[in-house]
């Protein structure tokens, strides 16, 4: 039985989503939704609330919305555990430390791509195999054009 793809999205392109409906990041996180494995972790997902609570965002989305969309995020994603030690094998790392929490879960999740809206994390395309996409890059990808 074929194991489903999974994709792991980062904050920036998370927030976007939540932010601005109709968006390319919003786009694709419908497709990811729809096709693939969303892959998180729990720090990952801390990292999304505790953005979304910023007061900036307010005149985009009502407070209420954003923690909604973090639930709905919570709700539909698969996931993995990512410690100390899955960040260590993190070979080459990021140039920004703090986005070197998606390749370790991207490993731990053995996900196919991430999709980002971060350069720190676009130049790295591809990282010991795993393609790292815009979010325009994601939604040209045919269905089965992830490895």
């Amino acid at each position: 039985m074929r194991r489903s793809r999974r994709v792991v999205l980062d904050t920036s392109t998370l927030v976007s989503a939540a932010l601005r409906t109709g968006s390319m990041p919003d786009q694709a996180l419908s497709k990811a939704l729809e096709s693939t494995d969303l892959c998180a972790s729990d720090e990952t997902l801390a990292e999304l609330a505790q953005v979304l609570e910023r007061r900036k965002f307010d005149r985009y989305r009502s407070l209420e919305s954003r923690r909604a969309f973090v639930a709905m995020i919570r709700l539909h994603s698969h996931l993995f555990a990512v410690d100390l030690t899955d960040l260590s094998v993190v070979v080459p790392p990021c140039r920004d430390p703090k986005d070197d929490r998606f390749l370790a879960l991207a490993l731990a999740a053995e996900a196919e791509a991430i999709v980002s809206s971060d350069r720190d994390l676009l130049v790295l395309n591809s990282w010991r195999g795993i393609r790292i996409l815009s979010p325009a890059e994601f939604l040209a990808d045919g269905p089965g054009s992830l490895p």
